[in-house]
C-alpha cells in the first residue's frame, strides 16, 4: 500500500527543516547531482515499498535512513552492486524489484509506526557529483477498519486531495457554477497525480471511501502492449508505446479512476453544446485516465473507454462522449477529440485521442417529422434521377454542346454529388471526424453549384455585351482559361479558410452540416447571397441590353432570340437555387414555431426538387433538346423495326427453300429482281448522316 507525490511542497511539515538543511549542504559543497523527492505512506502491519529506479550504469547503491549525505548512506540498510545484494541490515528490508531492470525499490515488511521518516536511495556512478539521489518521506498509518474489504481501502490518499474534496462539497452547496468548476478541476488534477504515484508502491485495484472512488493502477511503458484497466465497471484500453512518447519519465504507470459521487456535481449543466438536443443527462460515472502528467497528453493512437450506463436508454436517445476541459476560469464538458464508436442498452464505448476525465452524456433527439422525411427522400431520389439524365444529355448530345451546356453540365454534376451525399450522409453523426468531413464536402459542393451558376450569369452577360452567341474559339478560351479554375477553385479556397478558422463548427449534434451558432453558417450563406445579388444585376443588365437591341433589329434574328430564351432560363434557375437558400436565411434567424414549420416545408420541397426543375427548364422545355430526343428515339425505334423486318424476311426465306429445281430457278429470279430495287437506308445510318451534316 502507498501513495506518492513529486515536489518538495508535498512533503510533511515535520521534514521541511531537514530538506532545507540538505539543500544548503548541497549548495555549499557545489553538488549538482539530481535529487527527487517522493512522499509515500503505508499501513501498520502491511508491507510498504519505497520506489527507486535508475538509468544507465552504477558502481554501487545503498538505502539509508535520513537525508542523503555527501558520501554513502546514513544508517545503511541495504547495499547492492547492481547484480546482487551485498549487504542487508535486517530481514525486513528487501529489494523485491528486478535488479537487471534497474529497479532497486526497497520493501519494508510488517511496517510499524517507527518506520515513519526520511529514507535515502543513492545511486553511485563513480564520481561525487554524478550520484543520483532519491529522498522518500514515509508515513505509516494505523490500519483502517475496512482493510479486509475487496478491493482494499486506500488510506494513503494525499491530505491535500481530501481537503479539496471537502472544499468542493462546500462550494457545491454555496458557491457559483464557475467556482464549482474551478475546484473540481483542481480535485481531478490532485487525485490523478496522487493515485498515479501509488503504482510505485503497489499497483492494483483500490478504493478510497473519503473521495468515494475506485481505481486501478498498472505498470505501463514503451515496451508494453495494450494495457487494460478496470474500475467500477468501466474499462480503459491504452497502447503504452504511444502514450509515453511525449513523456521523459523513467518510471511509467497508468491509472484508471472512477468517481462514484462526482457526477452529481459535474453534471449535464456543464455541457453547453446542446443545439438541437433535448433533456441532456449524464449517463455514466466520471472516470479519469492518467499517466502522471498534469498536462493533457495527446495520443497518436486513441484510448478506448467503455462506460456502464447509469440510466436506461430509449429509442430516441443518443449517447455522446465528452471530456472535462479544465481552464483557469473553471471548466466544462467538451466533445473535442472524443467520439462514440458503439453503444448498447448497458454500455457505451468511446475513443479519445488524449487523456483526461471523461463521461457519457445522453440526450433525447428531436422527433423527426414523418412528412418532411418522406418529402426529402422521395424528392431527392427524383432529383438525382433528373440530374443524372440532364448530365447525360449535356455530355452525350453533341449537336447541343457549347459553352452554355458545359456550364449546365458542371452545375448538374455538383448538385448531383451534393444531393447524393446529403441523402446518404447527412445524419452520420456517430463519428465526429466523419461527420465533420461530410459537412465540409457538402459545404464545398453547394458552394461550387452556386459558383457555376455565377459563371452562367457572367457568360450570358458577356454574350449579350458582344451581341452574339459566343463562337467556338471564344468558348474554348472561356472554358480553358477561366471556367474550371474559378468554378472549382473559389469554393475550395472558401472552405479551406473556413475550416482553418473554425473546423470545430463542421458537424452538429443532429446533422452533418455547418453549425448555426457563432455566425459560422455565414461562410456559406454569405457567398451565396453575394452570388445571387451579382447574378440579379447581370440579368437586369442583360434584359436592358436586349430590349434596346430588339427595338432596332429584326425580331427574327436567331442569336438575339436564343440569348433572350437563355436569359429567362437562367433567371428561372436563379429563382430555383436562390429562393431555397433565401428561405434558409429565415431558418437560421429566430422565427415563430408555426412560421418556422411552414418555411421548413417550403425550403425542403424547393430544395429537393432542384434537379427536377433544372431538368425541366434546360431539357424538357428546350426545343432543340426535345428535337434531339425525338430523333434519338425515332432512330432507335426504326432500328428495332428494321431488325424485326429482317428477322421476318429471313424466316420466310428459310421456309420457301426446297430441293426441287424449278423452285430454285424461281427463287433466283426473285432475288435478281430484289437486288435491282434501291433499298431504304436504315434508321441508324440516317441518324449518323444527319449528325455529320450538322457538324
Amino acid at each position: 500500500m502507498g501513495c506518492g507525490r513529486l515536489g518538495l511542497s508535498a512533503m510533511g511539515s515535520n521534514y521541511l527543516l531537514l530538506f532545507s538543511g540538505l539543500s544548503i549542504l548541497l549548495a555549499l559543497s557545489g553538488g549538482d547531482a539530481p535529487i527527487t523527492y517522493i512522499e509515500v505512506c503505508g499501513v501498520v502491519g502491511q508491507p510498504v515499498t519505497l520506489p527507486c529506479t535508475y538509468s544507465g550504469t552504477l558502481t554501487t547503491m545503498c538505502w539509508g535512513r535520513g537525508t542523503c549525505p555527501l558520501l554513502g548512506c546514513l544508517e545503511a540498510m541495504v547495499w547492492t552492486n547492481g547484480s546482487h545484494v551485498t549487504f542487508q541490515k535486517d530481514y525486513r528490508y528487501t529489494l523485491n524489484g528486478s535488479l537487471s531492470a534497474r529497479d532497486v525499490s526497497l520493501t519494508i515488511e510488517n511496517a510499524v509506526k517507527a518506520d515513519s521518516g526520511l529514507y535515502c536511495c543513492r545511486i553511485q556512478r563513480g564520481g561525487r557529483l554524478k550520484d543520483q539521489k532519491h529522498i522518500i518521506s514515509l508515513e505509516i498509518k494505523r490500519e483502517h477498519k475496512g482493510m479486509t474489504t475487496q478491493p482494499p481501502v486506500d488510506v494513503c490518499m494525499s491530505e491535500d486531495t481530501a481537503q479539496t474534496w471537502t472544499e468542493l462539497k462546500n462550494t457545491w452547496n454555496n458557491g457559483t457554477k464557475k467556482d464549482i468548476a474551478k475546484v473540481a478541476t483542481q480535485l481531478l488534477q490532485e487525485a490523478e497525480l496522487s493515485i498515479w504515484n501509488q503504482n510505485f508502491v503497489s499497483p492494483g485495484k483500490y478504493e478510497n471511501p473519503v473521495l468515494d472512488i475506485v481505481y486501478e493502477t498498472k505498470t505501463c511503458d514503451e515496451t508494453s502492449k495494450k494495457t487494460i484497466l478496470e474500475a467500477g465497471n468501466n474499462t480503459m484500453v491504452i497502447d503504452c508505446a504511444h502514450a509515453f512518447t511525449e513523456t521523459t519519465r523513467d518510471q511509467s504507470a497508468v491509472a484508471l479512476i472512477t468517481y462514484r459521487a462526482l457526477g452529481d456535481i459535474l453534471n449535464e449543466t456543464y455541457f453547453s453544446d446542446r443545439k438541437g438536443l433535448q433533456e441532456v443527462k449524464l449517463n455514466s460515472l466520471v472516470v479519469s485516465g492518467t499517466i502522471g502528467s498534469k498536462e493533457k497528453i495527446a495520443l497518436s493512437k486513441p484510448v478506448l473507454l467503455t462506460f456502464k450506463h447509469t440510466q436506461p436508454v430509449g429509442e430516441r436517445t443518443k449517447q455522446f462522449c465528452v471530456y472535462w476541459e479544465g481552464s483557469k476560469e473553471g471548466g466544462s464538458w467538451s466533445r473535442e477529440g472524443c467520439s462514440r464508436i458503439g453503444s448498447n442498452e448497458s454500455h457505451t464505448t468511446c475513443q479519445c485521442f488524449h487523456l483526461s476525465s471523461f463521461a457519457v452524456l445522453m440526450a433525447l433527439m428531436p422527433k423527426a417529422d414523418p412528412a418532411l422525411t418522406l418529402i426529402t427522400y422521395v424528392g431527392l431520389s427524383l432529383s438525382l434521377l433528373c440530374l443524372f439524365l440532364a448530365a447525360l444529355t449535356f455530355l452525350l448530345c453533341r449537336p447541343i454542346q457549347n459553352t452554355s451546356t458545359s456550364l449546365h453540365l458542371q452545375l448538374s454534376l455538383c448538385l448531383f454529388l451534393a444531393h447524393l451525399l446529403f441523402l446518404v450522409g447527412i445524419d452520420k453523426t456517430e463519428s465526429e471526424v466523419l461527420c465533420s468531413i461530410i459537412a465540409g464536402v457538402l459545404h464545398y459542393l453547394y458552394l461550387a453549384a452556386f459558383t457555376w451558376m455565377f459563371l452562367e450569369g457572367l457568360y450570358l452577360f458577356l454574350t449579350v455585351s458582344n451581341l452574339k452567341v459566343a463562337n467556338y474559339s471564344s468558348a474554348d478560351r472561356f472554358k480553358k482559361k477561366f471556367m474550371y479554375p474559378f468554378g472549382y477553385g473559389i469554393p475550395a479556397v472558401i472552405v479551406a479558410v473556413s475550416a482553418g478558422v473554425g473546423h470545430k463548427n463542421y458537424g452538429t449534434n443532429t446533422h452533418c452540416w455547418l453549425k448555426l451558432d457563432k455566425g459560422f453558417i455565414w461562410s456559406f450563406l454569405g457567398p451565396v447571397a453575394i452570388i445571387i445579388l451579382i447574378n440579379l444585376v447581370f440579368y437586369f443588365l442583360i434584359l436592358w441590353i436586349l430590349k434596346s437591341k430588339l427595338s432596332s433589329l429584326n425580331k427574327e434574328v436567331s442569336s438575339i432570340q436564343d440569348t433572350r430564351v437563355m436569359t429567362f432560363k437562367a433567371i428561372a434557375q436563379l429563382f430555383i437555387l436562390g429562393c431555397s437558400w433565401g428561405l434558409g436565411f429565415f431558418m437560421v434567424e429566430a422565427v415563430g414555431k408555426t412560421a418556422g414549420l411552414v418555411i421548413a416545408y417550403i425550403f425542403t420541397i424547393i430544395n429537393v426538387l432542384q434537379g427536377v426543375l433544372l431538368f425541366t427548364v434546360y431539357c424538357v422545355l428546350s426545343r432543340q433538346v426535345r428535337r434531339e430526343y425525338k430523333k434519338w428515339f425515332t432512330a432507335k425505334w426504326k432500328g428495332v423495326e428494321v431488325e424485326s423486318t429482317e428477322m421476318s424476311r429471313s424466316t420466310t426465306h428459310t421456309k420457301m427453300e426446297t430441293p426441287e429445281k424449278p423452285s430454285e430457278f424461281i427463287q433466283k429470279k426473285d432475288t435478281k429482281d430484289t437486288v435491282s430495287t434501291q433499298p431504304e437506308p436504315p434508321a441508324d445510318l440516317a441518324a449518323v448522316s444527319w449528325l455529320k451534316t450538322k457538324e
